[in-house]
């Protein structure tokens, strides 16, 4: 997930070298059946991470339009990857909700970089407060459970 601008700048980037490869590799001329196959190969794969960046960057813009409101988490471990969203769907940098959280902008960084897998469960709540989020909770008992 893309999770600041500098991230959507170097992913467009990316992007862009993996379309210029594809455009050089469709200009190539075959030279042969076994060229063929490889070359159907590589296009399959350049075409697919260029598809995969093409989603990240959307999935980035989108979010900062601010039309997104709502984010799904299926889990406790997915509450990271949705307060990420909230964040960036509010307009908020990284810096932003590192003052208003009274922590430095790097400890934020480091929070989203490894998905608030150091962060306490009262860091989180303080995350979703300061992001004026409303969390609604299902506890559902796994029916295989002992």
């Amino acid at each position: 997930m893309i999770t600041n601008e500098v991230q959507c700048r170097a992913t467009k980037a990316h992007l862009a070298k993996f379309e210029e490869a594809i455009a050089n590799l469709e200009k190539e001329p075959i030279k042969g059946a076994g060229d063929h196959k490889r070359r159907a190969l590589e296009l399959g794969a350049l075409r697919s991470q260029a598809a995969d960046l093409e989603a990240e960057v959307g999935e980035y813009e989108l979010l900062r339009s601010g039309t997104q409101t709502t984010f799904d988490a299926a889990s406790l471990a997915a509450l990271a990857g949705a307060l990420v969203k909230a964040r960036i769907a509010k307009g908020w940098t990284q810096r932003q909700l590192a003052d208003a959280l009274g922590v430095a902008e790097q400890q934020i960084q480091r929070y989203e970089t490894t998905e608030y897998a150091s962060a306490s469960l009262a860091r989180l709540c303080d995350v979703a407060d300061a992001l004026g989020t409303e969390i609604r909770e299902t506890i559902t008992l796994s029916t295989d459970a002992a």
